[in-house]
């Protein structure tokens, strides 16, 4: 350095000859002198053990900021590295997952559109639908119950689970009385002494015989149905009356499936067991991870639909195939149920009305017998929703708000018998009465549909009325020539345009099977079967 650091703190002296300097210090000059010096000692071995102070001096020199940005730029890079490493790892493990479940993945993931089916072709019925009048059986047909299945012809594994959901000796036992609300009638050895017991004849299985070719016969190669019948290539529009609904497939296959279903078809056993199979996995095809069967023109219509053919398909074979599905299935219309009121309509969480409840609480109903999953608060508001839209204490319902409609009456009351009331309740002895006054539709096969199962429920005097009119009605009315052989069209509901000929013969087969579809509730002690509350 120039300049020193000692000749920066003393004072100047002064050079004149003629000065005087004293010749000696006082004390107190001898002790800052001494003090001074000591400082410049510390000072000078510190410029020592710092030598080149270049670096020091930057670091001096530079603002804090400064600092603390290149100290955090280090710790960035720093756990960039450390989170790089793992994930270029991750990504090597996935590409060397084994070729076969990387198809898989790729199948499952497929828009709907794209899903092709080849095997369903095995199942298209086509000489079902030729069977002449001849072939028809001439006495009630027994139908088995299979104990287990055959390897399945499609992509779903399908096999017995045996009793750990679902036991077979609840739902399709042989009984002696015939009582109770489940699927026995459906059952091995059931179904023609429940046809002779309860009011059904020759006659009326003859016609549910044919319906079913009929159905069988315009079931589409994908394995579903179409409200508009003219799709199959097999009738290309020999079939009048086609429905308006062509894009409502969901809701069309569950439709067809469940007169199958109520005469004890089943994809495990019986004469239409293919049919069924694929008509069974072409809904589980189309399910969305949600649960949904929702559809476009269906709506919850066509999930309620869906739900009630998965639920009882499951209850009659307990197929863990099936288990999943009809599980969400009942999910989804747990979760659409109106939060408010109770009821379901078009839309997940909208206010309800009594015609889309009917479904839903069906379906509902159908999951309970089949031992699966409903929760208590559902049923409280499904009866929240009832209480709203219901006149005369209970014994009629309107549609949305209080009413006595025919038709909306007769599904409230059929819901109030599966959520409960007793068969000596005054409000349900007046509806049932009110709608015995009425009598049979004979065009309005919605109406008919719901009416009739209140009817067989209540049993008694007003249902042998109501049967023999309305079941010689239908017997009559059944198509018995050309390509509508075994089929039904009438007009009486808004149903019958957009539903055509096959929702009129769905609805018309259900009636003329209500003699073992579904055992008598008031037959045994309702609260066996009634649902959690």
């Amino acid at each position: 350095m120039a300049t020193e650091p000692s000749d920066l703190k003393k004072p100047a002296k002064a050079s004149s000859a003629g000065d005087q300097e004293p010749q000696q210090q006082s004390m107190a000059d001898k002790a800052s002198d001494a003090a001074l010096a000591e400082a410049d000692e510390e000072e000078e071995e510190f410029e020592e053990e710092a030598p080149a102070g270049n670096r020091f001096l930057l670091m001096m020199a530079m603002p804090s900021w400064l600092v603390s940005v290149i100290v955090h730029m280090v710790a960035i890079i720093i756990l960039a590295i450390i989170t790089i490493i793992p994930e270029a790892k991750e990504r090597r493990r996935v590409l060397t997952v084994n070729k076969n479940d990387v198809e898989e993945v790729e199948e499952m993931e497929l828009p709907e559109e794209q899903l092709e089916i080849t095997e369903i072709e095995v199942f298209t019925p086509g000489p079902v639908a030729e069977t002449e009048a001849s072939d028809v059986p001439q006495e009630v047909t027994e139908v088995a119950i299979a104990d287990d299945v055959d390897a399945a012809a499609i992509k779903v594994q399908l096999f017995d689970v045996g009793a750990e959901t679902a036991p077979k000796n609840d739902l399709m036992k042989e009984v002696g009385a015939f009582t109770g609300n489940g699927l026995e009638g459906r059952g091995a050895g059931n179904r023609g002494k429940m046809v002779a017991k309860h009011g059904g004849t020759k006659g009326s299985e003859e016609a549910v015989a044919l319906a079913l070719k009929w159905l069988a016969a315009h079931q589409l190669p994908d394995g579903g149905w179409s409200f508009d019948h003219r799709m199959h290539r097999g009738c290309g529009g020999k079939c009048s009356h086609a429905g308006t609904l062509a894009a409502a497939r969901n809701g069309a296959t569950a439709m067809a499936l469940l007169p199958f279903l109520g005469a004890g078809q089943t994809h495990m056993e019986g004469e239409y067991k293919e049919n069924v199979r694929a008509g069974l996995y072409f809904l589980m095809s189309r399910m969305k991870s949600n649960g949904s069967l929702h559809e476009g023109g269906g709506s919850m219509y066509s999930h309620g639909l869906c739900s009630i053919t998965l639920c009882e398909a499951y209850a009659m074979t307990q197929d863990r195939a099936l288990m999943q599905p009809a599980q969400m299935s009942l999910n989804f219309i747990i979760y659409a149920q109106d939060p408010v009121g109770g009821g379901w309509r078009y839309n997940p969480r909208q206010a309800g009305d009594t015609s889309v409840v009917g479904w839903q609480l069906m379906a509902l109903k159908s999951g309970h017998m089949a031992y699966l999953q409903v929760p208590p608060s559902t049923i409280i508001g499904a009866n929240k929703f009832l209480d709203a839209v219901q006149s005369d204490s209970g014994s009629k319902y309107g549609y949305a708000t209080p009413g006595a409609g025919q038709a909306t009456t007769a599904v409230g009351l059929l819901c109030r018998m599966y959520l409960g009331w007793k068969k000596d309740r005054g409000a349900m002895e007046r509806g049932v009465e009110f709608l015995s006054n009425r009598g049979p539709s004979a065009g309005n096969m919605y109406y008919n549909y719901y009416a009739t199962q209140v009817m067989r429920h209540y049993e008694g005097d007003m249902w042998k009325k109501w049967n023999t009119k309305l079941r010689e009605d239908l017997v009559n009315s059944q198509s018995k020539e050309g390509h509508t052989r075994g089929s039904w069209h009438m007009k009486g509901d808004h149903g019958a345009e957009r539903g055509g000929r096959l929702y009129c013969t769905s609805l018309a087969t259900m009636i003329l099977e209500v003699y073992y579809r579904h055992m008598p509730i008031y037959g045994k002690a309702a609260a066996e079967e009634e649902f959690p509350l």
